[in-house]
């Protein structure tokens, strides 16, 4: 039995012809783990909780599918909780869900959650990635949102840009908060800052919040050449009410978002970006999260690429 289970879970220890014996005795019966039994040997569920806001933005699937890949190896599930489906008791009904009965560990995609959350004794291992919480002091998984945001700056300058303006996440977001610190470099370096403070619209990473800010932005008397949105779908939304009211992007205007969703690359005209490797974050989160189910060490933080993709949603000022 114990020969049977190291080739199972641990194939490469297992001497060669041992291992082939194993295998061919497997194939030969149809014989298939029960990983039910496992789970309950090793005093473990068998699942990994993922907290998601707002399961319905389609920046999280990439995010949760590299999350799977690595989890689907080990034989662990998925579980997924979007955190704004929860009604008006919205923290105690995610508190439910973070213990050793319901999951071996838990992966936070909402830097929104209270920290008090997690701080009982039966709440298992947590791994932070692409948001987190600033008092929760639990491993993170991030992309280089400053550096993302200094990367749009500098690219909508160096195209001759002087009134940009950044149409932010919610204010006490930590991805608003780390974006609207590289924009600032951005603006500093192309000496622009002067007056920044009054080219922000505060959106909340919707479609619907890029449509209501096109609205303001078509009412001012002198109006951006450019526009930073913090995500792709503000963007999105942005380019559409700026269409619908008149405008031409990138003629009259340019945008750069940030994520690099999939319908991005099928805006009119395609947007340009800064790339979220997405996929990665995603599996390096979850092998964080394994290494610390294993009562193994992983970094505090751990610092993704981000990389500008130029479409057809910028141009150089003046340009006919």
């Amino acid at each position: 039995m114990a020969t049977v289970s190291r080739v199972m879970s641990n194939p490469a220890i297992v001497a060669e012809a041992t291992r082939r014996a194993v295998e061919d005795a497997i194939a030969e019966t149809g014989y298939t783990l029960n990983v039910t039994a496992r789970n309950l040997r090793q005093q473990q569920v068998g699942a990994v909780l993922a907290l998601v806001p707002k399961l319905a933005n389609p920046f999280f699937s990439v995010i949760l599918s590299g999350i799977a890949d690595v989890l689907r190896g080990k034989g662990l599930n998925l579980l997924v909780l979007d955190t704004t489906a929860t009604g008006g008791t919205a923290q105690q009904a995610i508190g439910t869900y973070l213990t050793r009965s319901h999951s071996d560990g838990v992966i936070v995609l909402d830097g929104g959650l209270d920290p008090a959350l997690f701080r009982h004794a039966n709440c298992p291992p947590v791994v932070q990635a692409c948001e987190w919480i600033e008092d929760l002091p639990a491993p993170r998984v991030l992309a280089n949102n400053a550096e993302g945001g200094r990367l749009a700056i500098a690219h909508l300058a160096g195209l001759g840009h002087q009134n940009i303006l950044h149409l932010t996440g919610p204010l006490k977001n930590s991805l608003t908060t780390s974006r609207r610190a590289g924009v600032l470099i951005g603006l500093a370096d192309a000496g622009l800052s002067a007056g920044a403070e009054d080219r922000v619209i505060p959106g909340d990473f919707s479609l619907q919040s890029g449509h209501a800010a096109a609205e303001q932005i078509l009412s001012m008397a002198t109006r951006p050449s450019a526009v930073f949105c913090d995500n792709d779908e503000m963007a999105i939304g942005l380019l559409n009410g700026l269409v619908r009211g008149g405008l031409n992007v990138p003629q009259d205007m340019s945008i750069v978002g940030f994520d690099n969703i999939e319908m991005s690359a099928y805006a009119l005209p395609p947007l340009t970006t800064i790339r979220q490797y997405r996929a990665m974050l995603g599996r390096q989160a979850a092998n964080s999260l394994l290494a610390l189910i294993d009562g193994q060490s992983c970094p505090d933080e751990q610092m993704l690429p981000v990389e500008l993709l130029i479409r057809e949603s910028t141009r150089p000022t003046g340009q006919a």
